[in-house]
């Protein structure tokens, strides 16, 4: 794989560098008219607001949205308490996320009759648990060529199916219920040039960790465009397999060029009136060009704790323990071999059939042995799951040893098969962050988890636990046809879009179901204490507010937020409730103009998840501001706006927890329209000692800033339908 920073143009079907290295605003504007020539700013155009005239940015209408069962709850009380009366566009509810965690007795279930409810009353689409996971059911239903999607799930990514999707956070689906529009700087688009084709044994996952490694962090907030010979030679799964993985890489949203392929796999799934070929007009301009040969990709795997963490199997086997031991993992070389725990192929991104079918003929004569490793499989769907039970294709996994379970996500993010205390699980699932798939540092329990390709993890599966790229072993492959049964979906999904929403439908409220506390809208000044203070590189979300057992309370705020940087932190909780106390005349500060509240600073926050609750949970303890150097994603920025606390970046940091700092005319300074502020830290001993800081708002739109002085999105849209 070969990164080119430099520009180029889409000219003859292949890409031609822009060498020229003067900066004109005529080159600008030149540039600015070929990037209209994507395909993606084709797409984005046909869903801009043309009512607002705005050359910087777009306002986007979605086609449709999707929420799983660990968000949809607190999305709909959201935009409920802000005035929605029906859904505007159709909105999936999904039930992959909560649907095998038991911890709090009945308040799994509570949430998916609670979306049942919703669903009839507002006109939804409400597919019950073990139906399909998120991705799946859209990719099966939803996607279409030229369509946009909105998820509030981090992996909505279906650019292989010709559609631009976007994860984020709950007050952006919020903003879309309300009739209000998905407001975005305009991305630089990066387009990534396939050529060759993949090798036996080597999978999507290979090349998606590939892609991880080479661009994590360098691509951030932009959208990747596939193009050139090698898409042909990609089946769909596999096309698909590759793109769900774009989101770990930090790019903003992705999108491919459509083919027969594209147009036979919707035609399957009953909407082949929604394929049209897209392409890249001649003349169209790319920021960064990535070229990709796919015949060199080899078995990857990514080491814990990052899917960018890759190396290949091949070069950690010759080297184990230069590897290994850095980690902690040095003691799972045994006689030169690395023995793996557990198993998974699972999820958005490794329950898809073609990955399901290689891995059963890959094992097909083999066993897992009767030792400690255990493989489990989860087919992404029900109609994928009824098709490899009708070709044997679960028969031969069953009788290697392997575990069927149903269409679930639990496996990427710790709510199912949690491997055991420094237990070492490979997984073809989307993420392999710290604290995440079971890790609990502060009771001493420690998991690791490696992503790796489907195909390889049933070579490992196929030698006992000894780790095997697929490339080693000889097995025959010829994938049968898959056909696409809807009639599952048919029988078990309500879709109220279609029937229409029902107003006097009552909603059904478990009692875990709680509404969102009060919060007060700003001040003409802020005093804020630092509750937590994290310097490592990149922050995730999962870090923010962990997954895991904290699923079952997403749809409790004020019980959930006690979770808040639980493995990170455990004092912030505590810190944060002694920072509601603050007095501001204690520090001889007005009470009536001056806001309190506590703050966090990390380096580069919200890597990961597209949750609120990262944000959300620090704004119901009293969270009014967050201090870094950096977001690590737009989608977190924007939770933390649309929760009311100020996006401060800064240029150091040198402040410790307990340190105030007082930004005196922040009303006036979001009402001014202005990107920067003066604050002042101090110690709350010595008052009289104040240290200026600059803080940098970034941009920010006028209706962010008018969410800013509002306290939050729910007043904002409580002040504007009154």
């Amino acid at each position: 794989m070969v990164y080119h920073k430099e520009g180029a143009w889409w000219r003859d079907s292949k890409p031609q560098f822009d060498n020229i290295t003067e900066n004109s605003p005529a080159k600008t504007e030149k540039q600015a008219q070929g990037r209209e020539k994507t395909m993606a700013y084709g797409i984005l155009n046909r869903h801009n607001d043309s009512g607002q005239n705005d050359r910087d940015a777009f306002h986007i209408h979605f086609d449709g949205m999707l929420s799983h069962d660990i968000t949809y709850v607190g999305i709909i009380q959201t935009a409920r308490a802000s005035g929605m009366k029906s859904f505007p566009l159709p909105y999936v509810l999904t039930n992959c996320h909560n649907s095998l965690c038991a911890v709090g007795g009945t308040i799994n279930e509570d949430d998916h009759v609670f979306g049942l409810s919703a669903a009839k009353k507002y006109g939804g689409i409400y597919v019950p648990a073990s139906q399909a996971v998120i991705h799946q059911y859209a990719r099966e239903t939803m996607a279409g060529c030229g369509k946009m999607i909105l998820g509030s799930d981090s992996h909505t990514r279906y650019g292989a199916l010709g559609t631009v999707a976007m994860g984020e956070g709950g007050p952006e689906l919020v903003k879309q219920l309300l009739g209000d529009t998905y407001d975005i700087t305009k991305p630089k688009v990066v387009l990534i040039y396939m050529t060759g084709s993949l090798r036996k044994g080597v999978g999507p996952h290979d090349v998606a960790l590939l892609m991880c490694k080479n661009l994590f962090g360098t691509v951030k907030n932009m959208i990747l465009e596939f193009a050139g010979p090698g898409v042909s030679t990609l089946s769909m799964d596999q096309r698909i397999g590759i793109d769900v993985m774009t989101t770990e890489t930090s790019c903003l949203s992705s999108i491919w060029t459509t083919d027969s392929k594209t147009e036979a796999y919707l035609d399957d799934h009953g909407r082949g009136n929604e394929y049209f070929p897209l392409q890249p007009q001649e003349g169209a301009y790319y920021d960064h060009v990535v070229e990709l040969n796919l015949s060199e990709v080899e078995p990857m795997i990514a080491l814990p704790f990052h899917p960018s963490n890759a190396v290949t199997i091949r070069e950690l086997k010759a080297d184990p323990h230069r590897y290994l031991d850095p980690i902690g993992l040095g003691d799972k070389v045994v006689d030169g071999q690395i023995r793996v725990d557990q198993a998974e192929i699972a999820g958005c991104a490794g329950g898809l059939y073609e990955n399901i079918e290689e891995a059963a003929a890959i094992l097909d004569g083999h066993d897992i042995g009767c030792g400690a490793f255990t493989l489990n499989v989860y087919p992404t769907s029900t109609p994928v799951e009824m098709a490899l039970a009708k070709d044997g294709t679960i028969t031969k996994l069953l009788q290697a040893g392997a575990v069927i379970k149903p269409s679930f996500c639990g496996p990427c993010f710790g709510a199912g098969d949690v491997p055991s205390n420094k237990g070492f699980s490979i997984r073809h699932t989307t993420r392999n962050f710290p604290n995440r798939e079971g890790s609990r540092p502060q009771d001493g329990q420690k998991a690791y988890v490696a992503l790796m390709d489907a195909r390889s993890i049933a070579a490992t599966a196929a030698s006992g636990g000894v780790l095997t790229g697929a490339d080693e072993v000889e097995y025959d492959f010829e994938c049968p046809a898959y056909h696409f049964d809807g009639s599952l979906y048919q029988k078990r999904c309500y879709n109220g879009w279609k029937e229409g929403p029902k107003p006097d439908t009552q909603l059904v409220f478990g009692p875990n179901i709680k509404d969102w506390p009060v919060m007060e809208p700003l001040k003409d000044d802020l005093l804020v204490q630092l509750a937590s203070v994290i310097r490592d590189p990149v922050t995730t979300t999962d870090e923010l507010i962990p997954s895991g057992e904290t699923s079952s309370y997403r749809s409790n705020p004020i019980k959930l937020s006690e979770f808040a940087l639980s493995r990170r932190d455990p004092a912030y909780v505590g810190r944060t409730k002694e920072i509601k106390k603050l007095d501001p005349e204690s520090v001889g500060l007005s009470k009536e103009t001056t806001s309190v509240g506590s703050a966090i600073f990390c380096n580069k926050p919200g890597d990961g998840s597209a949750r609120e609750q990262a944000a959300s949970c620090q704004r119901v303890l009293g969270g009014a501001a967050n201090f870094c150097l950096d977001f690590a994603t737009k989608r977190y920025r924007s939770n933390v706006i649309n929760w009311g606390m100020m996006p401060f970046t800064v240029d150091s940091f040198p402040y410790e927890v307990g340190t105030l700092v007082y930004v005196p005319g922040i009303k006036q300074a979001l009402a001014d329209g202005r990107s920067e502020i003066t604050g002042y830290a101090f110690d709350k001993d010595h008052p009289d000692q104040k240290e200026p800081i600059q803080l940098h708002l970034g941009i920010l739109s006028a209706e962010e800033r008018q969410i800013l002085l509002e306290g939050c999105l729910m007043n904002y849209y409580r002040t504007i339908h009154k």
